[in-house]
């Protein structure tokens, strides 16, 4: 046996539906069944008894009887044949008689019926009942059209969600419960101070307000879905037991019943909130899930236009109906004059006719007309209603606990307002996931659950330098946890949306640096004092100047500013950079611009005074102006790189100050303007990814100099004044069109790093090794070696040498004699490392451990063209190195 619900399930579609449906559209329904009835009824009767009942007139008698006789008397006519019949007898029957039979007189009422019987008598019952059909297709069109029924679906199924959520009676308890405080704390402003017995709130009084707004009544919205293939129909409510118990524990609790301070009350619903990881995962999804249908439903009013036309139709057909339905209503009469043509073989030519059903349609139709006045009636009132209410603008400000919650417009405005007129519970418990606060409190939960102190600690770094960092990725907002962490020194976050500083940053008291990466953050004004007083670094990375918030121009302890986004200075850069002025930043030392730059920016020099460092890399944008860096004669370090420069700027010879000097990746290709900068003091220039072809003899002239990088330009040969830098300590020459390595290099005996990387260098100068005792890195790697000089024992200090790629036939048996080379300091195809004696190459291979070698720590210096690696790291056995 199967039961009636799996045999003809209920549409789940149209009970929740009946949500959207106000009172007037349930009443139509019903005044529509009726009409309807009273057309299937109108209709039955018509089909099953459609005939009248005719008689012959008594006014034509005496010229029928005539007629009957003379037919009588002509030869042509026969006696009538008589046939026994059960007759009365007629000296007792009363009338007249009439000479007519049976199929005579059902002759005549068919011919009658279709030419004596209006129209409208006829017709009248299949025409309300079609009249009815379209009203009730009418009735719901707004429900079923394509562009409105995916909405309408859509919105019930997220009401499904959202007011079976359990943080939907969490956020709905905690908004009562700070109402409550407020109005206590207005009640107490404006009312004298009583005694305590008295002033105190009832807690019956909160209880009764919390349970009024989580009441979970009975609607069939309520029904989950995936419950609906089990027998037993699930609870209004999944969290109705739960949520209920919870709120009447703890909102009726001593300690929550009479709230001593605000304080106290707003920090208090914190503690009620007890979701699951689930239930908080199923929330956010809802949150989202209702902003991307708010988005979706606000660009349009689609449905308010259908449920506008619908109404205006279903008006103009009552309209209508009625108007050709009350001049037809006295049509509808008990007796009919009818004339058939016919007379021969009747032998009448008037009958007088009875509709046997004008009294039951004339009833009918009047129980068909009263309904369709009333629906008429309740249609017009939908229009008033329609277009004298603004049903395109919803606001929650006076319907829910939640203040917060913005106005919605369009058809998703509509949607609500119809769904008041059903429940307006319905929509408060909607607004939970509209509002902002409420989805911070639960992102508030969720961080606290998932990113706990614990977590937070366990995945902090400590750095080269000893400092403690952390780096978060994408999280909605900032862990409450974070802010617990009072050992962090550096923060870097990335990706997070909503970044906000709260004044538990005061916690935080080892906080020097802080990242941010493509994040909207906001601080607090007690935060941002604290931030004044502690933040010494600040990385802002982003798209649009814009997005650079203000309160970074007020840290007044900031020394490093690093800047990375579109900058750029067209139109003026206080207006492009949102930045206004740098006035405030006076302990700012460093500062990094990674933008588009056409000028110098005005605002640096009001900084100028106590800048020391500034960098520039200006993404292949060419920078124009200059000027600006007259004004900046404090600083000790300069770098522009990626500005198109082709010259050195003039504006260098005011920098009497600088020391370093970067012009990495311009189109510089001469240098002849060295000679300008003679008075400086530079001990570091860095001219690499150029254009140079030729250095001047006046490099010669910079005599403090102690780092010289011309890798990758197009140098032929090396000037002798370049040997003349006595105080050169590295020397990068990668990436050139060197053929040779002059003898006078052996004069730099202050030399610890040699790079002559991929150039045409076929041979060493002799003495190189024993004059450059100081030598710590030499490559040249890619080059024509066909030999390495047995000297090189003499380099103790060595301890990185790059060979690769080079024609050497063998290699000395001296290089076990370079301590610093133990390890794997030797960088070598294998091939040609295998033709070294068995004991040296046991030394070079040795561990770094080994006493008295030269330990590969954090001491070795390093080379910025050629970066170090572990000597495990190296692996050379590819079979072209072998080959080669």
């Amino acid at each position: 046996m199967f039961s009636l619900l799996e045999l003809a399930p209920p549409n789940h579609h149209q009970s929740s539906s009946k949500l959207l449906k106000p009172w007037w559209e349930v009443f139509m329904d019903y005044l529509v069944v009726l009409m309807l009835m009273a057309s299937v009824l109108a209709c039955t009767e018509q089909l099953s008894r459609d005939r009248v009942v005719c008689i012959p007139s008594d006014s034509l008698v005496t010229a029928n009887a005539s007629g009957l006789s003379q037919a009588a008397l002509t030869p042509s006519s026969k006696p009538p044949t008589h046939v026994s019949y059960n007759i009365p007898d007629l000296s007792t029957a009363r009338g007249r008689r009439k000479h007519l039979v049976y199929q005579q007189y059902a002759y005549v009422s068919q011919v009658c019926y279709h030419e004596a019987l209006p129209l409208y008598s006829r017709f009248f019952p299949y025409m309300a009942l079609l009249q009815s059909l379209v009203l009730v297709a009418s009735s719901s069109f707004w429900l079923h059209f394509p562009h409105t029924s995916s909405r309408i679906e859509h919105f019930l199924a997220i009401l499904v969600k959202c007011c079976g959520s359990p943080w939907t009676s969490q956020a709905l308890s905690i908004a009562v419960q700070l109402d409550n405080a407020l109005e206590k704390e207005v009640v107490e402003e404006k009312q004298p101070p009583k005694p305590s017995t008295s002033s105190s709130p009832s807690p019956l009084g909160i209880c009764k307000r919390q349970s009024s707004v989580d009441v979970c009544a009975d609607h069939p919205l309520w029904k989950r879905s995936d419950n609906a293939s089990s027998g037993a129909p699930p609870s209004p409510c999944p969290s109705t037991t739960s949520c209920d118990s919870t709120m009447s524990s703890t909102s009726c609790a001593p300690e929550m019943r009479c709230p001593s301070n605000p304080c106290h009350v707003v920090d208090s619903p914190r503690q009620v909130i007890s979701l699951d990881r689930s239930d908080g995962e199923e929330a956010r999804a809802l949150f989202e899930r209702l902003r991307k249908f708010r988005s979706h439903c606000e660009s349009s009013d689609i449905i308010y236009k259908v449920y506008l036309a619908q109404t205006i139709f279903k008006l103009l057909m009552v309209t209508l109906i009625v108007s050709y339905t009350i001049p037809l209503f006295s049509s509808f009469s008990f007796t009919h004059m009818c004339h058939p043509e016919e007379k021969a073989l009747l032998g009448y030519s008037t009958f007088e006719c009875v509709h046997v059903l004008s009294s039951l349609i004339r009833k009918l139709l009047v129980g068909y007309f009263i309904p369709l006045v009333l629906y008429g009636l309740l249609n017009l009132y939908t229009l008033i209603w329609i277009l004298y209410s603004s049903l395109r603008q919803y606001s929650f400000q006076d319907l829910c606990s939640l203040r917060d919650v913005p106005d919605l417009r369009n058809d998703l405005a509509f949607l609500l307002h119809m769904l008041d007129q059903y429940d307006p519970l319905l929509a408060q418990r909607l607004s939970v996931f509209l509002s902002p606060v409420s989805e911070s409190r639960l992102l508030e939960e969720s961080l606290e659950r998932c990113w706990g102190e614990d977590k937070l600690r366990s995945i902090t770094t400590v750095d080269a330098d000893g400092c403690s960092r952390l780096q978060l990725v994408a999280l909605p907002r900032l862990p409450p946890a974070l802010f617990n962490l009072s050992h962090l020194q550096v923060l870097k976050l990335e990706l997070i949306r909503d970044s906000r500083f709260t004044p538990q940053v005061a916690n935080m008291t080892s906080l020097r640096e802080l990242h941010l990466y493509h994040c909207t953050a906001t601080v607090d004004p007690s935060a941002l004092a604290v931030l004044q007083e502690r933040l010494e670094v600040l990385h802002l990375t982003f798209t649009q100047p814009s997005e650079v918030p203000n309160w970074v121009l007020s840290l007044r302890s900031l020394h490093e500013l690093h800047l990375s986004g579109r900058l750029s200075t067209e139109g003026g850069v206080g207006r492009n950079w949102s930045l206004g002025s740098l006035r405030r930043l006076r302990h700012l030392r460093v500062l990094v611009i990674r933008g588009m730059l056409q000028r110098i920016p005005g605002e640096l020099c009001e900084v100028a005074c106590s800048l020391v460092r500034l960098r520039i890399y200006n993404e292949e944008t060419r920078l124009l102006v200059l000027t600006g860096l007259k004004r900046m004669v404090d600083l000790t370090e300069l770098v522009l790189q990626d500005c198109q420069l082709e010259r050195l700027p003039s504006a260098l010879q005011a920098l009497t100050l600088l020391r370093t000097l970067d012009l990495q990746h311009n189109n510089f290709r001469t240098v002849e303007e060295l000679l300008s900068l003679t008075h400086l003091r530079l001990s570091s220039l860095r001219l690499a990814f150029n254009r140079i072809v030729a250095l001047p003899a006046g490099v010669g002239m910079l005599r403090e100099l102690e780092l010289l990088d011309l890798s990758n330009n197009q140098l032929q040969r090396l000037p002798q004044s370049l040997f003349t830098l006595r105080r050169l300590r590295r020397l990068l020459l990668a990436g050139n069109l060197l053929e040779e390595l002059p003898a006078e290099v052996k004069s730099l005996q202050l030399l610890t790093e040699l790079d002559l990387s991929s150039n045409r260098i076929d041979s060493l100068p002799y003495g190189l090794f024993s004059s450059c005792l100081n030598l710590h890195i030499l490559k040249v790697a890619h080059n024509s070696l066909s030999i390495l000089p047995r000297e090189v024992g003499a380099s103790r200090q060595l301890c990185r040498l790059d060979l690769r790629s080079n024609s050497l036939e063998g290699l000395p048996a001296e290089l076990g004699c370079c301590s610093g080379l133990h390890g794997g300091g030797l960088l070598v195809e294998d091939w040609l490392f295998s033709s070294l004696p068995l004991h040296v190459r046991n030394l070079l291979s040795r561990s770094c451990s080994i006493p008295g070698s030269h330990s590969e720590d954090k001491s070795r210096p390093n080379s910025d063209s050629f970066p170090y690696f572990c000597p495990t790291q190296w692996r050379f056995s590819s079979a072209l190195e072998s080959q080669i």
